[in-house]
């Protein structure tokens, strides 16, 4: 006879310095409705004590384990540490900085339960706090973003696998860990997914376990650091998937294709990176509210082509 598991899933978090991000998704997942199935945490602290081990252990409403790493060792790292830790039969990944609905747990499990062998993606809502980036471009792109999230086909749904996610433990030892070659911030996960989708499994959207982010970017130098490393991030992914379906990225055509292009020129490094868009920075305060997106998406689309080429150039490896 199988012996059935103490809980039906493990919440998997990774955490790097989230003493201020963690406390709103333990108070969510704190909160899960009467009758979710029965469920454990594991926080994973990456390497920087920052208030977060005595956070976590003075948690006493949640069945929460943490693991603590000596030192910084990554996102991936910190996501097989805490799979291979897990005890549950439902794998749920998500990020320390979502706050999650009451029915999140409860949801992932039905999903597996009713669906068969699937790999399930929690869509999420960025939450934004005001300010002039965020009315220029941070808002604006977050809807965009949610739209695009729902409408996928099935054949594009594994380039969505993200910060809130799930798969069986018999999926997870089936595919494997997430790949340690991804050094950098970005496409790890898409990795993930695109591994399920080859493997044949279907992955379907659950629109019902959507949770909010509260850790976007907060200005253009982040969002642009960020597609900077993604684009490297993403050489790498089509060096280890030559036969995925996704190519270079382009700068497309007319002017703006010219001044993207441009833009990238001038980021050769993650410092030139932060300085172009710094000033990005300084001047949202200064110009009407659609010439500051244009500004922003011209930085980030820059920054997103410059990377990827600086990777191309070096063979696909993060430098």
């Amino acid at each position: 006879m199988t012996r059935k598991r103490e809980v039906d899933a493990t919440v998997i978090v990774p955490s790097y310095r989230g003493v201020d991000r963690l406390p709103l998704l333990l108070d969510s997942l704190a909160a899960q409705k009467s009758g979710t199935p029965p469920f454990e945490v594991i926080v994973v602290v990456d390497g920087v004590d920052d208030g977060s081990v005595a956070l976590l252990e003075n948690e006493s409403r949640l069945d929460l384990r943490s693991i603590v790493f000596p030192e910084n060792r990554g996102r991936v790292g910190a996501l097989n540490a805490g799979f291979e830790a897990a005890r549950g039969d439902v794998l749920i990944r998500c990020d320390d900085d979502l706050v999650v609905p009451p029915d999140y747990v409860a949801v992932h499990v039905e999903a597996h339960t009713s669906s068969g062998t699937v790999g399930v993606v929690g869509p999420t809502r960025d939450i934004h706090v005001p300010s002039r980036y965020a009315r220029a471009y941070g808002e604006d792109a977050a809807s965009r973003s949610f739209a695009h999230v729902l409408s996928r086909p099935s054949a594009e749904r594994w380039r969505l696998w993200a910060a809130s996610c799930s798969v069986t433990r018999e999926t997870w030892e089936s595919i494997g860990i997430y790949d340690d070659r991804y050094k950098g911030y970005g496409w790890e996960d898409v990795d993930y997914g695109y591994r399920l989708h080859a493997a044949g499994l279907p992955i379907e959207v659950v629109e019902a376990a959507t949770a909010e982010h509260h850790g976007p970017a907060r200005t253009a130098r982040v969002r642009a650091v960020k597609a900077f490393e993604a684009g490297g991030a993403r050489a790498t992914f089509r060096r280890l998937h030559p036969e995925a379906p996704i190519g270079s990225p382009a700068a497309g055509d007319g002017l703006w294709g010219a001044a993207v292009r441009l833009t990238a020129s001038s980021m050769q490094c993650r410092r030139a990176v932060e300085r172009r868009a710094g000033w990005v920075d300084r001047m949202l305060p200064l110009v009407p509210t659609p010439v500051g997106r244009k500004l922003v998406a011209l930085a980030v689309e820059g920054a997103g082509l410059a990377g990827a080429k600086r990777s191309d150039d070096d063979g696909g490896r993060p430098r």
